[in-house]
């Protein structure tokens, strides 16, 4: 991973000096899943380690979520009630019944919404996905 910018503000990391962000502070993984259901963080968990199986990834946690980076922002996770709700940042379109089109962002990248409520649900079928994303972000 190339040297990274830390806002003076937030403390947080980005990509490139002075890049556009919305301060909120940062915290810990933890805190994040703080007083949510365990099973929302082992999801985490397993989505983390197969990305560390691929290269070095950034988590930069905030309140409602962890965004995951290498380069670019992969992928973010948001710690719900009943499920850990998953934006992917693919170069391409994609038809999957498990993944809902979101918007295509700046970049050559479409983001989708997928929701994920047990270990279980990380399969092949996400960990492919989040191999192109993370191929993608580098």
């Amino acid at each position: 991973m190339s040297s990274r910018w830390t806002c003076p503000r937030c403390d947080r990391e980005f990509e490139r000096a002075c890049q556009a962000h919305t301060c909120v502070p940062g915290c810990t993984v933890g805190r994040t899943f703080a007083g949510r259901e365990p099973r929302l963080r082992a999801i985490y968990d397993e989505i983390l380690a197969h990305l560390n199986t691929l290269g070095d990834v950034h988590e930069d946690a905030v309140k409602v979520g962890v965004f995951l980076k290498c380069e670019r922002k992969l992928a973010e996770l948001r710690p719900r009630s009943r499920d850990l709700l998953v934006y992917l940042f693919l170069p391409r379109e994609v038809t999957h019944p498990r993944l809902t089109h979101v918007f295509a962002s700046k970049a050559p990248r479409v983001i989708y919404r997928l929701s994920l409520r047990e270990v279980s649900d990380v399969d092949d079928d996400v960990r492919a996905w989040l191999t192109v994303a993370f191929d993608h972000a580098v």
